[in-house]
């Protein structure tokens, strides 16, 4: 038998149950992953407690939970070339990746990355949802050296990646978040301003000579704050407002990652460029006060699931 985190009806954290489950075995074109950490992210629990959000995936009852992982392959199907025995990976798997073992299909659509060495299994599990939606809101925007760039929830865990990343394109970064975030936002290189009524005359206080472009990684008060400070509406995106944001902003997400997107982030971890903040680490046993302290809304960084963490 294997463990899992699985619900068989819509809900809050409480829904969520670790499970016995027959122990999943690879097909000719899947490999196995034993998993040793579970980032969460806002979709999983978003997902898991909303059915139009879950219908938008393919997600039906009971099912799993979760959806970025890592760790090692201990099966490999008679067709599978790229991966190996003892590969160390990472990747995503939507709605089942709290989970012993996981198994994916390596020629369908699942993403699945080699994980480079100097990088653990929980900094890796970190990286997918988070790394590419940050890269997906910069990118559809030109972010570019010399802008300067409002980030509307910039300390949690897009946020984190959506500032350092901005940075790193020579961009000024001014970042929206309550004054307890502050220092966080200011070790990730972010000018931080508090969100909430006259944000606008704050950010031309910092910004005299202009804003060029805006990402809003958390509602709208970000749109309407961009479109008032007369940023174009190509240049401001949005990741959680919905398919049609107003203003006639760049709705995006992960899938509209630029080519190669992990891979650049991976290589700033390992040359120092980009930290991963983690926030909070829980077993598997205690998947529900992971979520919950997620569905806060004030986490710094990420939370994981450990599972049997394995160093790089």
């Amino acid at each position: 038998m294997s463990r899992a985190i699985m619900y068989t009806s819509f809900g809050g954290p409480d829904v969520l149950e670790l499970q016995d489950i027959a122990e999943p075995h690879a097909g000719s074109d899947e490999v196995r992953v034993r998993v040793a950490a579970a980032g969460l992210n806002p979709m999983d629990w978003g997902i898991s407690s909303k059915p139009d959000a879950a219908a938008m995936f393919g997600i039906t009852l009971p099912s799993g939970f979760g959806t970025d992982f890592a760790g090692i392959i201990d099966e490999v199907g008679q067709n599978v070339k790229d991966f190996h025995l003892g590969d160390r990976v990472f990747g995503g798997a939507i709605g089942r990746a709290v989970a012993d073992s996981i198994v994916l299909n390596v020629s369908a659509a699942e993403t699945l990355y080699h994980t480079p060495s100097g990088i653990s299994d929980i900094i890796a599990s970190a990286l997918p949802v988070a790394g590419l939606t940050a890269n997906a809101a910069l990118s559809v925007i030109g972010v570019t050296s010399g802008d300067t760039v409002l980030i509307g929830g910039a300390a949690g865990g897009v946020g984190t990646f959506a500032v350092q990343l901005a940075k790193l394109a020579g961009a000024t970064v001014i970042g929206t978040g309550s004054e307890d975030s502050f220092d966080y936002l200011r070790t990730l290189g972010a000018l931080p301003v508090t969100y909430g009524p006259g944000l606008a005359d704050r950010v031309r206080q910092l910004a005299p000579n202009g804003v060029d472009a805006a990402t809003a990684l958390v509602g709208t008060e970000t749109i309407d704050v961009a479109l008032a400070l007369g940023i174009s509406p190509a240049r401001i995106s949005a990741i959680a407002a919905g398919p049609n944001p107003p203003g006639g902003v760049h709705a995006t997400g992960a899938a509209q990652a630029s080519p190669g997107a992990l891979d650049s982030i991976t290589d700033a971890i390992r040359s120092g460029k980009l930290i991963v903040p983690i926030a909070a680490t829980f077993p598997i046993e205690r998947t529900r006060e992971a979520v919950t302290l997620q569905r806060g809304g004030h986490v710094r960084g990420k939370v994981v699931i450990t599972l049997s963490e394995k160093d790089s």
